[in-house]
């Protein structure tokens, strides 16, 4: 298997984390208010007294699978993108690494506190004064926001354009995610762009998979680059061009 290949499969690993989160958010966690600004901290201890594994299981999916698939596609894309565009790789490969940090940093913190809280069920006000101060410094780290994920998505999809690795579309959507991403940040805005973060990055982790497990159209383009730099279109003279 080749590296690409294995970052296709990360990518689509990486969606598959975020369609497993969104479903059990959706669905059994949505009680609970997870999601928004108003969770019940008192209603989650309550339930990681009765089913702690469900939010260990929850927070390692969507935390740490997703970090370590992560990983695996910003080195995988880094890779592709150098062959044309070393600096813009080097760029968007950092900045990659430390949003795959930061998410499972995130998810440990988040697990740590599902076990802290089960320790103290016996006193609930306890467990949920220290479940909320452990979930607010998850939130930090990424859980409620979108700040590293979306400036990575938003330049690793313009500098995948200009090197040929990424067609309009993928560019064009990895774009807009990436704005969703940077807009969690203003309070008003936070749930509703998150969302769109959220549902954004599926469809892009899920095209970007398919650019990589079906290597030979970009690969093309990028080796006529490379042996007549001459004669490269206009998408490809700038790591910051869409058109």
């Amino acid at each position: 298997m080749t590296f690409a290949k294995a970052g296709g499969l990360a990518a689509l690993t990486c969606a598959a984390t975020y369609l497993a989160g969104f479903a059990l958010l959706l669905t059994v966690l949505a009680p609970l208010g997870f999601g928004t600004d108003r969770i019940d901290a008192a209603a989650v201890v309550a339930f990681i007294a009765e089913r702690p594994a469900v939010l260990i299981a929850w927070n390692t999916v969507i935390y740490v699978v997703n970090a370590l698939a992560l990983v695996v596609l910003v080195v995988a894309l880094r890779q592709r993108i150098a062959s044309t565009r070393p600096d813009a790789a080097a760029l968007t490969g950092a900045l990659g690494l430390v949003w795959a940090t930061l998410v499972l940093g995130a998810g440990m913190i988040a697990n740590v506190a599902v076990e802290r809280a089960h320790t103290l069920v016996a006193d609930p006000e306890a467990a949920a004064a220290l479940w909320q101060v452990l979930h607010a410094v998850e939130l930090g780290l990424g859980g409620g926001n979108e700040i590293a994920g979306g400036a990575w998505i938003g330049m690793v999809s313009l500098a995948g354009r200009a090197s040929g690795v990424f067609g309009k579309p993928i560019a064009w959507l990895g774009l807009l995610t990436g704005v969703a991403g940077l807009l969690t940040v203003f309070p008003p805005l936070s749930e509703s762009a998150g969302a769109a973060f959220g549902l954004g990055a599926i469809a892009w982790f899920l095209l970007v998979g398919g650019a990589l497990l079906r290597p030979g159209r970009q690969g093309v383009q990028a080796t006529r680059e490379r042996s007549h730099p001459g004669q490269a279109r206009g998408p490809v003279r700038c790591c910051f061009r869409l058109t």
